[in-house]
């Protein structure tokens, strides 16, 4: 048996085992959106705010609810110290 053989086989059997779990995860799409859908009736039965991203600091906790500057309280040209404000965008002004 030659060595490309093996490889087709190898690529085969790689390509039926992705096919077999991409077919095993939709019978629970349903039960993804039924839970989603409770979850959803849930938060807005209890008035619950925006969700928590992050665990470490508030600004990062609740974005809707900082402000510009909350990053930079400790001295204005600070740098970020915790990893996760670097994933999310400060907070666009509304024009009203």
């Amino acid at each position: 048996m030659r060595k490309s053989d093996l490889f087709f086989i190898f690529t085969a059997c790689c390509g039926i085992t992705f096919a077999l779990m991409l077919l095993s995860g939709s019978p629970d799409r349903a039960t993804a959106r039924a839970e989603l859908r409770d979850r959803a009736r849930l938060a807005r039965e209890l008035m619950l705010t925006d969700l928590c991203l992050f665990t470490e600091a508030r600004y990062t906790r609740h974005p809707s609810m900082a402000d510009l500057h909350s990053p930079f309280q400790d001295h204005p040209f600070s740098l970020e110290h915790f990893p996760s404000g670097s994933f999310i965008a400060p907070p666009t002004r509304s024009a009203r």
